[in-house]
């Protein structure tokens, strides 16, 4: 479970996403930071040390882009300029960056948390979209593992397990009446798969009903699940890709299955999920 678009900006909201999650159960979450998110120069300490505080108790940080803003001109085709600018809103950072700009960043990431002495193995690109050359430059990275819309990518094997996260549209009302419904249907249909992923964003905390909903969502899947982050999903499921006799990552399927040995081109693509979503 990911709490998204961490930041000072969002710091309020974040931690109304945590108090939701904590009336269900104290579990361990992946909190996916933005060190400067949309630009941002503010420094927050008190947002540092709550962060350095998650950290001590178990929960995991991520780098998730370093501005969150998608900034390269706007000269590709339809989908691209659809995915850019309507499904995103100018918020998919990497969807569009070359090869060096993209390791330019992902370094500044890298370096933002090694000042604070935070341990960092995954990366998620904001609204999981990589364009081709940011991809090369993730793949060059020293991150384990990063996640798309709809696949957990183990980078050193080039190994991914096929989940599409459960997610809420908090930006309109269609949004907000049916992503609920398409969460819970989602869940049911990934009964049999080793790992069922759930986004949480700022957004959705201003909405009680979507926290309630994931408040629900959370106690069913805590009922046949073993709640881990990001980091520890990955060292599972390496040891299990590298150990003919190691132990499936969930208690319902083997880590092997539905496991893909290289990125797709629909992964690179990362076909939206659901449609009205933005990230």
């Amino acid at each position: 479970m990911s709490i998204h678009d961490v930041a000072p900006a969002n710091w309020s909201d974040c931690l109304r996403l945590l108090r939701a999650v904590r009336e269900v159960a104290d579990i361990p979450l992946t909190w996916l930071v933005v060190p400067h998110f949309h630009g941002s120069e503010v420094r927050a300490p008190a947002c540092d040390e709550m962060l350095a505080a998650v950290l001590g108790e178990g929960h995991e940080l991520a780098l998730h882009g370093y501005t969150h803003l998608d900034t390269p001109p706007l000269r590709a085709s339809p989908y691209a300029r659809f995915m850019r600018t309507v499904y995103t809103q100018g918020e998919g950072e990497f969807a569009a960056l070359d090869t060096a700009e993209a390791g330019r960043r992902l370094g500044l990431g890298l370096a933002w948390f090694a000042r604070r002495n935070w341990p960092v193995s995954g990366f998620v690109a904001p609204a999981w979209l990589l364009g081709k050359q940011a991809w090369r430059a993730v793949e060059a990275s020293p991150f384990d593992y990063t996640t798309t819309m709809s696949r957990f990518h183990l980078l050193p094997t080039r190994r991914s397990v096929f989940s599409p996260s459960l997610v809420y549209a908090a930006r309109n009302g269609a949004g907000r009446r049916l992503s609920p419904p398409c969460a819970r249907l989602l869940a049911a249909a990934l009964a049999p798969m080793p790992l069922i992923r759930l986004s949480l964003h700022p957004r959705d905390a201003r909405h009680p009903a979507l926290l309630r909903h994931a408040q629900g969502l959370i106690e069913r899947l805590l009922s046949a699940r073993t709640p881990m982050t990001k980091a520890a999903f990955a060292r599972r499921l390496s040891g299990a890709a590298t150990s003919p006799t190691s132990t499936a990552p969930s208690p319902h399927q083997s880590p092997s299955a539905n496991v893909h040995s290289r990125h797709s081109s629909a992964d690179s693509r990362n076909v939206p999920y659901p449609p009205w979503y933005s990230g």
